[in-house]
């Protein structure tokens, strides 16, 4: 029997949905929720990304701004551009694309932004609030796979969620956000990753795999049992000989086997994709407010 389809994009709908009501009153009180991004250098696949946050904040009527530098940047540039973006009262979110070019600091960079403004999550005060289970601004993706879950009826608590990769982006925000004693977690986590010896037995005995470790098609049909739900958080470029773009998108997991076997499971493109933007929506929409 095939999984269910978990979709994204109808789920970040539904959040759009609830967020317009929010932006009006906003809105009423002479607030403009406003984002800005700030893009370095020419990677393909990050100017998309900015092109669908973009996207996303003209839909729902939140101001957005993009703000684009060449490779080249210095250090002390890029911390002045975030000096200026803390100091503008009409920015709320400020967003540097990542990854940035290599002779950068990115934690440096991170770290420059104010907590406030930190609409991805990642500074180390909000990183540091969500260890100690305060309210603060959750990673989007991370945050996204949880709201993905929870708008889906599927319940995680006390059951056994095993996260392959242990990324600062993704795996490791997301193991504590589903351990916390809050609605939507209160899960028994696992974490795997490279140097985890015999992963097919944490993925064979987990009730949610979430599959975040940036490798194409990893998760496969015999890892996994016939009651599991993915969570396929992978997004992968791979060669495609004849297509038109002469490449394709695939996930950490190897879909069309894996959906043939497990209760339900997210597509890629379509799944987690869409969530991480709408949490961006809803960062950006929380740091207006507060």
């Amino acid at each position: 029997m095939a999984a269910k389809i978990i979709d994204g994009r109808k789920i970040a709908d539904k959040i759009y949905d609830e967020l317009y009501g929010r932006i009006e009153f906003l809105k009423i009180k002479g607030i403009l929720p406003k984002l800005t991004v700030v893009l370095i250098g020419d990677d393909p696949a990050s100017a998309v990304y900015v092109r669908m946050k973009a996207k996303a904040c003209e839909k729902l009527g939140i101001e957005s701004e993009t703000l684009t530098y060449p490779a080249d940047i210095t250090q002390d540039e890029i911390i002045a551009i975030c000096d200026r973006l803390n100091a503008d009262n009409r920015v709320h979110g400020i967003l540097v694309q990542m990854p940035l070019p290599i002779h950068l600091d990115e934690n440096a960079v991170i770290e420059r932004i104010l907590p406030e403004k930190d609409v991805d999550g990642f500074h180390p005060v909000n990183k540091g609030k969500l260890q100690s289970g305060l309210d603060t601004f959750l990673p989007c993706t991370p945050f996204g796979v949880q709201k993905m879950l929870q708008y889906s009826q599927i319940e995680t608590s006390g059951k056994n969620v095993v996260i392959v990769g242990r990324s600062q982006i993704v795996g490791m925000p997301l193991a504590l956000m589903l351990a916390q004693k809050t609605e939507g977690a209160n899960a028994t986590v696992t974490v795997c990753h490279s140097r985890t010896k015999n992963i097919d037995f944490y993925t064979k005995n987990a009730d949610i795999i979430v599959a975040a470790l940036g490798q194409p098609e990893f998760i496969t049909a015999k890892m996994v049992s016939n009651h599991v739900i993915v969570i396929d958080v992978g997004v992968n470029r791979v060669d495609a000989p004849g297509t038109e773009k002469g490449y394709k998108l695939v996930g950490d997991v190897k879909f069309d086997e894996v959906a043939e076997k497990v209760r339900a499971i997210t597509p890629v493109p379509g799944g987690v994709g869409p969530m991480t933007i709408a949490m961006l929506m809803y960062n950006t929409v929380k740091a207006a407010k507060s």
